[in-house]
């Protein structure tokens, strides 16, 4: 899996990783930007992520993974393709940032895969505050559903896994800035 998580940090680095002056979704600034989309919408970097997301999970009860749409969907479906491909079907789930204003109003879709209680990975790009997880997370467990693992490409190492921890999640990241950057070389 170093060889796949390599050539992932490369591409996210080609593609997704940007130095400079950056106003963040959190409102923080910083002196660099991470757009996963580019790399997560690139062929390659798909199955890398579906790749490397499936075997963070391969230890984990989970019967799906889900995120907040629209940065986790790239991610939810590689992952669930390539756990197809693996033996180990997951399902996905996407959690709207707001109710659909028609039909069943719901903030979760994809729920019809899904039996009440059952156990889900949630995937995120970058994780900077953690807010958006937990605001995934919150939704998810409103739909009836159990957390087991929240995950991330890249944590930022700026308060977010903290965040996470007090409220009972352990964040399971593919990459920190400085892993990132040392494995593109």
């Amino acid at each position: 899996m170093l060889d796949h998580k390599r050539r992932l940090a490369r591409l996210l680095v080609e593609k997704s990783y940007r130095e400079g002056d950056f106003l963040l979704a959190s409102g923080r600034r910083s002196d660099y930007y991470f757009d996963c989309r580019v790399t997560a919408l690139h062929a390659e970097g798909s199955w890398l992520i579906g790749t490397l997301f499936n075997n963070l999970l391969k230890d984990v009860d989970v019967r799906g993974v889900g995120g907040m749409t629209m940065g986790a969907d790239p991610l939810v479906s590689a992952t669930t393709v390539v756990s197809h491909q693996l033996g180990r079907p997951l399902h996905g789930l996407l959690v709207r940032k707001e109710a659909k204003g028609h039909g069943t109003g719901q903030f979760v879709e994809g729920l019809g895969n899904f039996r009440p209680g059952d156990r889900v990975a949630l995937l995120e790009d970058v994780v900077t505050t953690g807010g958006s997880l937990l605001k995934a997370c919150e939704r998810i467990r409103e739909a009836g559903l159990s957390i087991a693992a929240v995950c991330a490409i890249l944590d930022r190492e700026e308060g977010g896994r903290e965040k996470l921890r007090e409220a009972g999640y352990d964040l399971l990241a593919l990459f920190t800035r400085a892993e990132l950057v040392a494995l593109a070389r």
